[in-house]
């Protein structure tokens, strides 16, 4: 997915508790918000069995970002044989989480 439209999805997250971004990511009608809900869970249980958070209600979504990923290059055929480019772009998407004081 281009990270134009990932954007999108994260800039409504960022800085959010983890409750009210899996309420936000969960009723979006985004395509990129199934991915990036299902990476903030994987972050939220990666921290509580790292033993870094102590319980899931003080975990703050503090970065969310995206950066453009590979493009993949595809052709497509038009008029007198030549071909037009088709850039299938990708993203890179980082997320911190850290504990509310």
């Amino acid at each position: 997915m281009s990270p134009r439209k990932v954007r999108l999805a994260v800039n409504a997250v960022r800085g959010k508790s983890v409750a009210e971004a899996r309420a936000i990511l969960s009723f979006m009608p985004k395509a990129a918000a199934t991915p990036l809900l299902k990476l903030l869970e994987s972050a939220v249980k990666n921290a509580v069995n790292m033993g870094n958070a102590s319980d899931t209600a003080t975990l703050v979504v503090s970065d969310f970002h995206v950066d453009g990923g590979k493009t993949m290059k595809r052709q497509m055929p038009r008029a007198h044989g030549s071909a037009y480019q088709i850039l299938k772009r990708t993203s890179k998407v980082s997320l911190i989480l850290s504990e509310k004081k």
